[in-house]
């Protein structure tokens, strides 16, 4: 199992934890702050999926006209995780 954090720019949620399988499978999110009935959805929906199926359906969505959103900066996250591990 492996856990990091992450502190998301731009968004409502202040900081997302994120603890993956050892075949880079998401077991879990942790999320504080944002949307939390959102959030919780959106973290239902990608338990169990790999790394880059979350990145790839996550990955550029926006906030109304902000520039990123809570599921974007998932994906920014996990992008970052994939660069360094």
């Amino acid at each position: 199992m492996k856990t990091f954090t992450y502190m998301p720019k731009g968004v409502c949620s202040r900081q997302m934890v994120f603890r993956l399988k050892d075949d880079d499978t998401i077991e879990d999110v942790e999320i504080i702050g944002g949307c939390n009935g959102n959030l919780k959805g959106i973290v239902n929906l990608i338990r169990g999926m790999t790394i880059d199926e979350v990145i790839k359906r996550l990955d550029g969505i926006h906030c109304g006209n902000k520039m990123t959103s809570c599921p974007d900066q998932i994906a920014t996250a996990l992008k970052e995780f994939k660069t360094h591990a």
